[in-house]
């Protein structure tokens, strides 16, 4: 049964004296998210979920994935683009979040990988071009090692490969300083109620503090803030940065690591922020040592963690230039 209908009911597990903030006092339904625009809101069956779709246009497949905290809205700019260039856009929200299923199992990355790739055939497609940012785009980086048959082209934002990012947690204390959110994110059900608190204002903070010069539209962090508290998101929505971390230890977080040492053979695009303070640009540089196919390394100076919306057209530009040239 999807969580949307029967969210997860967590239990605090703090000790006496720990003082942890009021919930939001009202859920947010779960179709909230699905905002009017030129676009066609639907959902889809993939790897045992239904997975809530925002899509536009005809032409060649171009799947758009989201990072945390954010949904499909998060592309809503290059959605009307590449429908404007010929391309069949789809954004997609991740399991978990936005109006998919919020499962209570299956958040780690080949799974998650596996619902992004499975979402493509059931959209009729053999192929598409996969675009992905920050959680989205390390799950862009795992399908394409998983299911490269399916990958016609790959853009990653905001991502580095999943061996470097495994490497700077362990080794490189200014990336585990950047990733501070994630370290809280370990602790049980705390960091839920933390996200949710005050109508989501914690991930107000993020969205401002992992901005560039150019700020999100209000609207959008107002959004994002209520997706939040759509029932079992905070809980889904962070369960893939503890398997993250708690698995580096175990066999199968070491297993993943060795299993992403395959070659990827799409042509692959790497955009990222030159002032992304959550994922820094030395940990993402370097990704082309993976890649056996043509590879684009563009850093964006003065952009933060969210290059899609912070420089949208400079982004769409990027995109449309790079899968325009993979079409075959």
């Amino acid at each position: 049964m999807s969580l949307d209908q029967k969210p997860v009911e967590q239990q605090p597990g703090t000790s006496a004296g720990t003082s942890v903030e009021p919930v939001a006092a009202a859920p947010v339904p779960a179709w909230s998210v699905r905002s009017p625009g030129p676009w066609t809101h639907r959902d889809v069956a993939a790897n045992g979920a239904r997975f809530h779709i925002a899509e536009v246009g005809d032409g060649p497949l171009v799947l758009l994935v989201h990072g945390w905290p954010q949904y499909w809205w998060a592309w809503r700019h290059q959605l009307t683009a590449l429908a404007e260039a010929g391309y069949r856009a789809v954004a997609v929200d991740l399991r978990g979040m936005g109006g998919s299923d919020r499962t209570p199992r299956g958040y780690d990355p080949g799974n998650l990988a596996l619902d992004i790739t499975g979402v493509i055939r059931s959209l009729g497609e053999r192929r598409a071009h996969l675009v992905g940012h920050a959680t989205g785009g390390t799950l862009a980086w795992v399908a394409a090692v998983m299911r490269p048959s399916v990958i016609q082209s790959l853009t990653v934002v905001s991502a580095a490969h999943p061996r470097h990012l495994r490497k700077a947690l362990l080794t490189d204390r200014r990336q585990m300083a950047a990733f501070d959110h994630v370290l809280g994110f370990q602790r049980p059900w705390i960091p839920e109620r933390r996200l949710v608190a005050d109508d989501g204002a914690l991930v107000g903070e993020y969205l401002r503090a992992w901005t560039g010069p150019n700020a999100l539209e209000p609207d959008a962090v107002t959004a994002y803030r209520k997706a939040i508290q759509v029932p079992s998101t905070a809980h889904c929505s962070i369960e893939p940065y503890r398997w993250l971390l708690r698995s580096m230890a175990r066999p199968d977080g070491i297993q993943f690591a060795r299993r992403m040492k395959r070659p990827i053979t799409a042509p692959t695009l790497h955009l990222q922020g030159a002032a992304d303070p959550v994922l820094l640009s030395h940990t993402a540089l370097g990704a082309d040592e993976y890649v056996q196919a043509p590879y684009r390394w563009r850093l964006m100076p003065g952009v933060g963690h969210f290059p899609h919306e912070e420089t949208p057209d400079q982004v769409t530009a990027e995109l449309l230039d790079w899968i325009g040239s993979h079409k075959g």
